[in-house]
């Protein structure tokens, strides 16, 4: 079959598969690789290097949509839309994937306090490095599944990323010796609501007042997200105070980088609603 398009029913099968080696990586199970692709070679008449390859293809995929893949089969970006398509279907019959991360997250956050580390680093605009090749297909990806919506909607891994934040917020604070400040760190979403404009009121050691508005994705560092008309305003109007904190890797290893205002400098926004009222004439 080598040089043959891959069918519906082989793409669903190799997907399948690689979801059971992936919610194995995730809790620490042992699997193994090998056997997973000698069985599936037996049931869709295919080579095992082919599904190798395709396995690596799944996880350009998932990269694409903001999520997380398997470690050992680095992402190979040339799939045909097809394959996207199988993941859709495979994650529209298991809607619990997708809201499996509640636990995770929970797990995370108290990990998190008991080592409350986070090295803030700067945002990709800002390296010496050529955005990656695949990018613009990985937009694409992540606009059919939008990814920004899903990590917006997914309240457990927001609050679970702020929470992180905030330890972080705590802990430096009080590494510099300023528990005054640290005590006064304020979980402002939590406390008084969404309507601030960021999430967390925080400290700089000199007494200086950070803002700080956190987006978290289990996707990597490119993944798109949301931000309100609400947060822009305040990051313009607060520019020396606010910053926005990006998480990424979440689900795994937490990393962050930081957006200063404004964020046009660094980020293309793109209006995505608008607000409808009736007027007199209606």
């Amino acid at each position: 079959m080598s040089g043959t398009s891959w069918t519906d029913l082989e793409n669903d099968a190799t997907v399948a598969a690689y979801f059971v080696m992936l919610a194995a990586e995730l809790v620490d199970q042992s699997y193994n690789k090998s056997e997973s692709r000698r069985a599936l070679a037996s049931l869709i008449g295919r080579s095992e290097a082919a599904i190798e390859f395709k396995h690596r293809n799944i996880s350009a995929v998932l990269k694409g949509m903001g999520e997380v893949w398997i470690v050992g089969y680095l992402p190979a970006f040339n799939f045909q839309w097809p394959l996207v398509d199988a993941v859709a279907r495979w994650l529209s019959h298991n809607p619990a994937w997708m809201t499996r991360s509640a636990s995770n997250h929970r797990m995370r956050s108290d990990r998190i306090r008991e080592s409350p580390s986070l090295w803030i680093g700067p945002p990709p605009a800002q390296r010496n490095v050529e955005p990656p090749a695949e990018l613009e297909l990985m937009h694409r990806v992540a606009s059919h599944f939008d990814a920004a919506g899903r990590d917006a909607r997914n309240r457990s891994l927001g609050m679970a990323g702020e929470e992180c934040v905030l330890a972080s917020e705590r802990a430096t604070l009080r590494a510099f010796g300023r528990n005054d400040l640290a005590e006064r760190v304020l979980w402002t979403s939590q406390e008084e609501g969404d309507g601030a404009g960021y999430d967390i009121f925080s400290f700089e050691p000199d007494g200086t007042v950070r803002l700080l508005e956190v987006k978290t994705t289990n996707g990597w560092e490119r993944t798109p997200f949301h931000i309100s008309r609400n947060e822009l305003e305040v990051a313009d109007l607060r520019r020396e105070a606010w910053q926005l904190i990006r998480l990424w890797d979440f689900s795994r290893e937490p990393r962050a980088f930081a957006l200063r205002p404004p964020l046009a400098n660094h980020v293309e926004l793109t209006p995505t609603s608008f607000m409808a009222s009736f007027d007199s004439k209606g």
